[in-house]
């Protein structure tokens, strides 16, 4: 359940912003609550972030994640990874439309003789 997009999109989240609560994660990122809170909790259990309590909240069960360095170096990781299977996708996407453009116009050529 906790693939790389949700995690990675976790982790830059909680990096932005530790004060955020599952709620606000789970509207921001488009998936359920408990999903949050099963990843949150996979996260916890890999060592990727920390969570500690409001000291002087007044809503006593808000929580603070920090990312570890461990969570740090895999969000970079698949930061990385992520742009060059994007980059990878984007160049055969431009491969594809030339060969279409190519066509298109080679049949254009042919209608108007």
């Amino acid at each position: 359940m906790l693939d790389d997009d949700t995690r990675y999109r976790i982790l830059k989240r909680l990096e932005d912003n530790p004060e955020v609560n599952q709620r606000e994660l789970a509207r921001e990122l488009g998936i359920s609550l408990g999903k949050v809170n099963y990843c949150l909790k996979a996260l916890i259990e890999r060592g990727f972030i920390k969570v500690s309590r409001f000291r002087n909240s007044v809503n006593k069960k808000a929580y603070l994640y920090h990312l570890t360095p461990q969570g740090m170096q895999d969000r970079t990781r698949m930061a990385i990874r992520f742009l060059q299977y994007k980059r990878a996708e984007y160049e055969a996407l431009e491969r594809e439309l030339q060969i279409l453009e190519q066509e298109v116009r080679q049949r254009a050529e042919e209608a108007n003789r």
